[in-house]
């Protein structure tokens, strides 16, 4: 995550001041040199890491804290909700038009990431229970239109394009009526960028704002782009008035300062964050969430959160009867490591558990290529092999690693590990057995 060197510089503050049971002035002073350096390395616009570090000082430095039984613990706390407030304060939430179809302008320099977030977008929304529909209005790139079509196929949304001779303006209002005849309740303008901000871009844009009348201007700004990002978003505001902001790559190597950066800015709020290349890795922007993230506190809701739109309830209780009973097999197995893999990467994952986040967590290796060759193991597998897989004698498991791909010791590795798993399984089964005959004959409780 774009978050993970600045969450380690923070941590290494903490674990300080965590340490002090009592903190003088200075102590509070050299503390906030290290975080306004930290923020700087971070690529926090200079003017927002003054103003930050001073409102932080201002609060840290005083009776209340300096007295504290736990001055340490009230500083990051300070610093917690200082951070909050500096991404937003509270969750910014989309608005929708009373008389459909409400519309989207998204714009943003090329690169930014705008055909990919309005696919994104585009595939929130339908899980929301909307019906999309994206339009191409990027005339200039030869490849625009057809790489919106690809995106809107890969997520079963509709694509309105009138080709590159029509000015988009008058593609916007033709994709506004196209969106009513075939009553689609959304639309989502993906508009031109540039290298760089010039008027013939700021104009076209206008002209599409006036012709659209959108509900809502996106701006979609590159998470990696640092402090260039707070001169781009103040221009696009200043000349195009944003209403909200998508942030794109946060999963990528950026330093993170765009995503502190932007907010203070344009004084508009970050909606959401990209988060990888699939379809759903846009998240709803919760500042007090990303400022947890941020301090290596985790998040916890989001980690609850996205398992609950992956996990099948249903499946989880016949899952749980199996373990029980010392049933769980390879198709289970495989069932559930799907289901987690759903939740997005396993690297984004351990970023929400607290403890884990920052600069611990550099030094955990996830291999997401290993999940997928054990993935095409078990699926180069026989339906029967998968539900005992005490049959596999050497044949059958050469068989599977040339079906799969792979050699035959990975397929002797997974298979020694699963078995080890159920192992283990099975003794935390017999184990909770146990402590329940125990207490419930000790105590005469019924368990």
């Amino acid at each position: 995550m774009a978050f993970e060197i600045l969450t380690g510089k923070f941590n290494t503050v903490f674990k300080r001041l965590r340490g002090m049971g009592k903190l003088s002035e200075k102590d509070v002073k050299d503390a906030m040199r290290d975080v306004r350096l930290a923020l700087l390395e971070a690529d926090v616009n200079f003017r927002i890491v003054k103003e930050f570090v001073a409102s932080v000082a201002e609060k840290a430095i005083g009776d209340e804290v300096i007295k504290s039984l736990t001055p340490g613990q009230t500083v990051v706390k300070i610093v917690y909700d200082e951070l909050t407030a500096l991404l937003g304060g509270a969750e910014a939430k989309l608005t929708f038009s009373g008389k459909p179809p409400t519309v989207y302008l998204l714009a943003g320099l090329q690169g930014a990431g705008k055909t990919s977030a309005a696919g994104k977008l585009a595939a929130h929304l339908t899980r929301q229970g909307k019906k999309p529909l994206l339009a191409a209005l990027d005339i200039y790139r030869p490849a625009a239109i057809e790489q919106l079509r690809v995106v809107g196929r890969s997520i079963n949304v509709p694509v309105f394009a009138a080709g590159t001779d029509v000015p988009p303006p008058e593609i916007a209002l033709a994709a506004i009526e196209e969106a009513r005849g075939k009553l689609r309740d959304v639309v989502i303008l993906d508009t031109a960028g540039r290298l760089h901000i010039d008027e013939t871009m700021m104009e076209e844009l206008r002209a599409v704002k006036t012709a659209a009348n959108p509900q809502e201007v996106l701006l979609v700004v590159d998470s990696m782009t640092g402090q260039d990002a707070v001169n781009v978003a103040g221009a696009f505001h200043e000349s195009l008035g944003v209403d909200g902001v998508i942030l794109t790559k946060l999963d990528g190597d950026a330093r993170g300062g765009a995503a502190i950066s932007v907010r203070k800015a344009t004084g508009r709020p970050i909606k959401f964050a990209a988060t990888g290349e699939r379809p759903d890795a846009l998240e709803p922007f919760y500042p007090d969430r990303m400022a947890s993230r941020i301090l290596g506190m985790g998040d916890v809701l989001t980690m609850v959160e996205k398992a609950q739109d992956a996990i099948d309830q249903e499946s989880a209780r016949e899952l749980e009867r199996k373990i029980r009973k010392n049933e769980f097999d390879l198709e289970d197995f495989l069932a559930q490591m799907q289901q987690i893999r759903k939740m997005g990467p396993l690297k984004n994952l351990l970023n929400m558990i607290p403890g884990l986040a920052g600069a611990e967590i550099a030094s955990v290796d996830v291999d997401e290529k290993a999940l997928a060759h054990i993935e095409a193991i078990i699926r180069s597998m026989t339906p029967a092999e998968r539900r005992s897989p005490g049959i596999l004698n050497g044949s059958r498991r050469r068989r599977v690693a040339n079906g799969s791909g792979r050699n035959i010791q990975e397929v002797n590795q997974l298979l020694k590990r699963f078995e080890e798993m159920r192992r283990m399984m099975k003794q935390m089964t017999d184990m909770s057995r146990g402590r329940k005959g125990r207490f419930g004959g000790s105590f005469g409780l019924k368990m």
